[in-house]
């Protein structure tokens, strides 16, 4: 029998993360909801496992935590899917404001589910691309903005640049080749308000897969 706690636990304690009992019970519950839900709708990959949901979705999604600011943070996170990462950071840490871009009404229908479920607040869901200038005006302001779908550093530099007037920090999740990305992406930086601020190497705990969350920040001298 899987055990979804002891199985997260392990992997937090490897990352050097603590949360509450409470948290990991809301954790347990997403989890038990994700697997239920993806019987029936595009989640996840049908042929994941158990222990790949834990490690590849929840515990990754967590390595952004301790780069969020704390109970003042509001997370915008375009494409977030089945609610990687915001909605996980958000059960784990209730405070946190976050604003959830998704377009596929069906995954919309799930973090509905998974919000009213858990009972969370200051969660805005919105089913639109993040160019929906209506839904999702550029005068909005966020702290943090990631986007763990977006497969290149350029796209989601494009995506997210038009919210820099309140001068959110990038958190782009990337793998081992975050360099090669960064460097394709020179060109568009140069043209930005964004700059590289720093790069956090981290390994998840089970399979050692390399994580890099590379940070952009607004520099007021460019």
């Amino acid at each position: 029998m899987f055990n979804f706690a002891h199985r997260l636990e392990t992997g937090l304690a490897g990352l050097g993360i603590d949360l509450t009992v409470e948290a990991i019970a809301r954790l347990e519950l997403y989890f038990t909801e994700l697997k239920k839900w993806a019987r029936k709708i595009n989640l996840i990959a049908r042929s994941t496992s158990d222990e790949q949901i834990v490690e590849n979705h929840f515990l990754d999604s967590l390595t952004i935590m301790p780069l969020l600011d704390g109970l003042q943070g509001h997370l915008l996170d375009i494409g977030t899917g089945a609610g990687f990462p915001a909605l996980v950071c958000k059960v784990a840490c209730p405070e946190l404001t976050v604003t959830l871009v998704e377009p596929r009404l069906k995954r919309v229908s799930f973090l509905g589910h998974m919000v009213r479920s858990l009972g969370l607040q200051q969660v805005k869901l919105l089913s639109c691309r993040v160019e929906d200038q209506v839904q999702l005006p550029s005068s909005l302001e966020f702290s943090h903005i990631t986007a763990r779908a977006v497969t290149d550093i350029g796209s989601f530099l494009r995506m997210a640049e038009r919210f820099s007037s309140s001068s959110p920090r990038l958190i782009c999740m990337k793998g081992p080749k975050w360099q090669e990305e960064l460097k394709e992406a020179e060109q568009i930086l140069a043209c930005s308000a964004y700059s590289l601020e720093k790069v956090v190497q981290r390994f998840l705990p089970f399979s050692g897969a390399e994580r890099n969350i590379v940070l952009l920040s607004v520099q007021q001298d460019k």
